[in-house]
């Protein structure tokens, strides 16, 4: 049989040596987050728990059709309120199936801009600044991102703050229940039934 393969190389400017590590697919954290049609699997395979690499954070979101990611929306780009971490953040988009397609919203309060885009498969979003989500895959097709983010800070943080408009969608999630379709994946990375 023929063995595909698709590699994404992110970085980040490094202020230290690492050394270089393998983590093995059984090893990483797999988290099922969210409620209801906002139910995705987030596959945390350098986030910050992960003590590999000096300033850079990634992780892998695969949201089943019809469902809602990076929900509800949030930012992280001003560490001065003590509450999030200041990154700045790479969508790269895949998007099951022919002529599939999802969408990506990011805006700014302040600023005042807002920007909903049509995601098609292959599609790269950057996130400089601003509250970013939901990401939304159409009914038929499932979406799946990979998340690199990386900022000036001394510890490696992924820490949030919710739009406060939508910061009670958290709440609602705990009278409802996760999809049955998530995980999507296993670390052999075949589709759960």
């Amino acid at each position: 049989a023929d063995a595909a393969c698709e590699l994404a190389l992110p970085s980040a400017p490094a202020r230290r040596r690492r050394e270089v590590a393998y983590i093995d697919a059984r090893e990483v954290a797999v988290e099922v987050r969210g409620a209801g049609r906002s139910t995705r699997q987030i596959t945390n395979f350098l986030t910050p728990e992960v003590d590999v690499p000096d300033r850079l954070s990634c992780c892998e979101v695969l949201t089943p059709p019809g469902n809602w990611s990076s929900y509800p929306p949030h930012k992280h780009d001003d560490a001065s309120n003590g509450v999030e971490a200041e990154l700045e953040e790479i969508y790269y988009f895949r998007v099951e199936g022919p002529h599939g397609i999802a969408a990506h919203r990011t805006y700014d309060l302040v600023e005042g801009w807002d920007v909903t885009v049509t995601i098609g498969d292959g599609d790269t979003f950057l996130v400089p600044r601003g509250f970013h989500g939901p990401c939304m895959a159409s009914p038929d097709h499932a979406l799946w991102y990979l998340n690199v983010l990386a900022g000036p800070g001394d510890v490696r943080s992924m820490a949030i703050s919710d739009d406060p408009a939508h910061a009670w969608i958290r709440g609602a999630w705990a009278g409802q229940t996760g999809d049955p379709r998530v995980p999507m994946a296993t670390a052999a990375g075949r589709r759960r039934p």
